[in-house]
């Protein structure tokens, strides 16, 4: 069943037309992950989906008597109202409390009684989004859904909608996010819409095919226009009817070129200068309200650092980047910072430019010309390279959307060439497109880079090392978030483990102590295997054989998939599990081996 069918769609503003020509069907079911490049117009698009804007062109059909909830980028808050309050004046239907509040606490907020606006501004759009999770709807539309959410919530988020027997439309940036929910993905690009089934791998490779041969095609068309070009310059004056109808052609040509030019976020690396003394924290704690949110740690950065900082909301990722940054005094410890460091402190809690300042009168504040790889870059070329065409630099700042004021800001921070780049949440705001771009600009960063955030994708594609804040203070791992997560959870599932056969020993030493008591009254205690030992102790060889096979397998598998990043987590994940079963057998086998040898001894005797 069709849900929604829209035709032609078509809406404009001042600067640049938003959607030209879209055509778009949702279906029962569909789960449509829409993705662009900042101000390209998904917001639009779906409030038009929604029914909160009008096209100025096309029509939408929708499906007799449709239920639709919608999560909008920045919802409406009320002043006086507390959280349960807030939720449940976005519901459309009679929720029962209970369930709100269930909702409410999955997402992280447990005191649902609080004044809304006490909240920041991720949790007040978590009551939102609870609000359209708990309506009874055909079809979710949901902008931006899991920016500021830890990713203990953005799973759940994941499972929650992947049960959902309805439709859903989303934009989201979270590339693990529309992997794991999106059974389709739909792009604007140039004001009109491309669809592929299928996730967000499928998306890419379709992509990729598609430009390529959209390249082939251009090149026959360019080898065209050149020669009809020559046959223009060199032709006789006078035109017959048929040379009329080749210049028409030649015309045509002309018009459809197509332009390849990547048009991604593009910078060549801008730094200073980095002495052998970096940054060395030692023995740092902090405490709000007699709340102890970090203790004694410490930890020297080195020159080419690759560190992604994990954890939940609230437990001072923020306060630990703010310290290294200056910006707060730790309560005790110190951190002393190296003469030749430049910081570059890209915070989530920026204060948004002067709305009524224009972009090019901003950038310039910042400096007139900035040295790059490619050479010497005026501001207004700074701007084209980071998607702010030409047209754009005399508009004013408050005409952006999120994500483009969160990408200038960007900006001015590489603009001010550090050398070591502080990032609290990068990732918020920023389309796909800027993001692939900052990841590779990182990659090449001649500097320290540390960077808090909840984005799976881009802490598994950056980091080098993890630091993790859990009960047990902050824990240091090797890798990026999947390697810090298996790491854990291997961990936990020994810890669990050994809980459990030390329950099972001690149920089962009063029975043993029983036949202890009795052989040594007989006379009788020479060690022995019982039955399911003896056929342990003859199998668990091969086992351990079988195992460290597998484990290399695998090892050999995660070298020859480097690159993809889904894959990988998952190989990764399975050797965990292996090593840890394997080091369990070892372990097995060490204590059968003494006890095949103690009977051996007493049977000797």
């Amino acid at each position: 069943m069709d849900l929604i069918t829209a035709r032609h769609l078509k809406k404009d503003f001042s600067e640049k037309q938003l959607i030209e020509d879209v055509d778009l069907i949702i279906h029962e079911g569909d789960k449509i992950g829409l993705v662009g490049v900042n101000g390209s117009g998904k917001s639009t698009l779906l409030k038009l989906i929604a029914g909160v804007m009008e096209p100025e062109g096309g029509e939408i059909v929708r499906a007799a008597g449709l239920r639709t909830a919608y999560l909008p980028q920045d919802p409406a808050w009320q002043d006086g109202l507390t959280v349960l309050e807030q939720m449940r004046s976005f519901l459309k239907t009679d929720v029962p409390e209970y369930e709100c509040r269930a909702l409410l606490s999955k997402l992280g907020i447990s005191d649902p009684s609080v004044p809304i606006g006490t909240l920041s501004g991720g949790q007040k759009k978590r009551a939102a989004l609870a609000a359209v999770l708990a309506e009874d709807a055909d079809l979710i539309i949901l902008d931006e859904p899991t920016n500021h959410m830890d990713t203990g919530t953005i799973e759940w988020l994941e499972d929650r909608l992947g049960e959902f027997k309805g439709a859903v439309m989303m934009i989201t940036h979270d590339r693990y996010f529309l992997e794991r929910v999106a059974n389709r993905i739909c792009e604007i690009e140039k004001g009109r819409l491309v669809s592929c089934e299928g996730n967000y791998d499928k998306f890419l490779e379709e992509k990729a095919q598609r430009l390529s041969m959209a390249m082939a095609s251009e090149r026959k068309r360019a080898a065209i226009y050149k020669k009809e070009l020559r046959w223009i310059h060199w032709s006789a004056p006078a035109r017959t009817t048929k040379s009329r109808g080749r210049i028409q052609r030649f015309e045509e040509l002309e018009k459809a070129k197509q332009s390849f030019e990547d048009p991604r976020l593009e910078i060549g690396t801008i730094s200073s200068r980095l002495g052998k003394k970096i940054i060395e924290i030692d023995g740092i704690s902090k405490s709000f309200d007699g709340r102890s949110v970090i203790e004694d740690f410490g930890y020297t950065v080195l020159r080419n650092d690759r560190v992604g900082i994990i954890g939940p909301n609230g437990c001072g990722k923020t306060t630990l980047l703010r310290m290294i940054a200056g910006e707060l005094e730790p309560d005790s410890g110190a951190i002393d910072i190296g003469d030749t460091v430049k910081i570059g402190y890209f915070s989530q809690e920026t204060k948004d430019p002067d709305p009524s300042k224009r972009l090019i009168k901003y950038v310039e504040d910042v400096a007139l010309n900035v040295r790059t790889d490619d050479g010497w870059l005026s501001a207004s070329q700074m701007l084209e390279r980071f998607l702010f065409p030409a047209y754009t630099h005399s508009v004013e700042i408050g005409r952006l959307s999120g994500g483009e004021r969160r990408r200038l800001t960007l900006l001015t921070v590489l603009m001010r060439a550090p050398n070591v780049l502080l990032l609290d949440e990068p990732t918020n705001d920023l389309d796909i497109e800027t993001l692939t771009v900052l990841e590779d600009y990182l990659d090449d960063f001649p500097g320290a880079v540390i960077a808090a955030s909840h984005d799976r994708y881009f802490l598994d594609r950056i980091a080098v090392k993890s630091f993790v804040f859990t009960d047990g203070g902050i824990r240091q791992f090797i890798g990026g978030f999947s390697s810090a997560m298996n790491a854990l959870d291997s961990e936990k599932e020994e810890e669990e483990a050994l809980k459990a056969a030390r329950k099972a020993s001690a149920a089962e030493r009063p029975q043993a102590d029983r036949g202890a008591s009795r052989r040594a009254s007989e006379g009788r205690s020479k060690p022995r295997f019982s039955y399911n030992e003896q056929r342990e102790y003859e199998t668990i060889e091969d086992e351990i054989e079988r195992l460290e096979k597998a484990s290399e397998a695998i090892e050999q598998q995660i070298s020859e998939n480097s690159g993809d990043y889904e894959k990988l987590m998952a190989l990764t994940k399975e050797k965990d599990r292996t090593d840890a079963l394997l080091l369990e057998k070892m372990e097995r086998w060490e204590y059968l081996s003494d006890l095949a040898e103690k009977i051996k001894a007493a049977s000797g005797r």
